[in-house]
């Protein structure tokens, strides 16, 4: 798994350190502080990283990292990624089970990137990024407008999980963690999403009705997202999953079903990376970590600095957190007046 990570002058991550990261780790703070910034960055490596070593393609890994991270986050030209007013380069460094993998360029960078390392061996295993909107009733039109259109628009995280979604079922015994995970995913919106191959269309399946995607709830297609993911083994015990806004489209009790589940994945192999700025989240994560005795790993946002902390040893200091429990006191305050 990623073992550490730091950012310098990566777009609104000025200076970014965090070490000693776990199977689950939050990324925590309100909007525009670059938490989905971060997410798309470790992305952008971990894809370069399989799909160079594994051979499928003929380009060097900077080239494709180049490539990942121009379609990922869309800009005319990857320089425009430094940070604004900066005087030095951008420069990204991450550690994948003590092997090193770190890259840098400048403002004027185009499409080379002249400065990378990579020392992390083959990797067999599949990252994924899940973002906060659904993709099941729009994966049509994600596939026209990049690979047909060549359109900026859905970047490469969507792709790549339109793709991934579109692997068939795999047959046969998978991991028992998987197994349950999915019929835990599965109990949780009483059905079924299923690719129709005849009408090019996803489709939800409860008993024997069937139901066109776009008239389906947000939520079920969010978790049936990861339902798919198991089910045609994209995902392995070694892969590696990017959230933003698990708590997105989900009512509380879902989203602590769901976190429940990605606990159970995570105890199994699977890293996973959660961008969040929802109290209900960060106390859920906080409640598992108490009652299981492990580790998770918190860097969050707090006046243009990020700081890290562990929800093993208790709550984070955060103004996410800060104005959660100010409304809770005020409240209580008002039903004992």
């Amino acid at each position: 798994m990623i073992n550490k990570i730091g950012l310098k002058n990566f777009g609104p991550l000025t200076d970014l350190h965090w070490n000693q990261l776990g199977k689950i780790n939050l990324v925590l703070g309100g909007n525009s502080t670059g938490k989905t910034f971060l997410l798309k960055a470790l992305y952008s490596a971990m894809r370069t990283i399989e799909e160079y070593k594994r051979g499928d393609e003929l380009k060097s890994a900077s080239e494709i990292l180049a490539d990942k991270l121009y379609w990922t986050f869309q800009a005319d030209k990857i320089g425009e990624l430094v940070t604004k007013g900066a005087d030095g380069s951008l420069s990204f460094e991450m550690e994948f089970e003590r092997n090193g993998f770190s890259y840098k360029f400048r403002k004027d960078t185009t499409k080379q990137i002249a400065s990378l390392e990579n020392h992390i061996p083959p990797r067999s295993s599949n990252s994924i990024f899940l973002p906060a909107k659904e993709v099941l009733s729009l994966h049509q039109i994600i596939l026209k407008s990049r690979e047909q259109d060549k359109l900026f628009g859905f970047d490469d995280t969507y792709l790549d999980l339109t793709r991934a979604l579109r692997q068939l079922p795999q047959r046969g015994k998978n991991f028992k963690e998987f197994s349950d995970s999915r019929k835990r995913l599965e109990d949780m919106f009483g059905g079924k999403v299923e690719y129709d191959e005849v009408s090019g269309r996803w489709q939800f399946k409860k008993g024997n009705q069937k139901f066109p995607i776009g008239v389906t709830a947000e939520g079920i297609k969010k978790i049936a997202i990861l339902d798919t993911l198991l089910s045609n083994r994209y995902l392995d015990i070694h892969s590696i999953v990017f959230i933003d806004e698990p708590e997105s489209a989900l009512h509380p009790t879902a989203i602590s079903e769901l976190l429940d589940i990605i606990a159970v994945l995570a105890e199994r192999g699977i890293q996973f990376f959660l961008a969040s700025h929802s109290y209900f989240v960060v106390k859920k994560l906080y409640l598992l970590a108490q009652e299981k005795g492990v580790s998770i790993p918190v860097i969050s946002s707090s006046t243009n600095k990020w700081e890290t902390s562990d929800l093993k040893s208790g709550m984070p200091d955060n103004p996410i957190i800060d104005e959660s429990i100010r409304l809770y006191k005020e409240e209580v305050g008002l039903t004992l007046k």
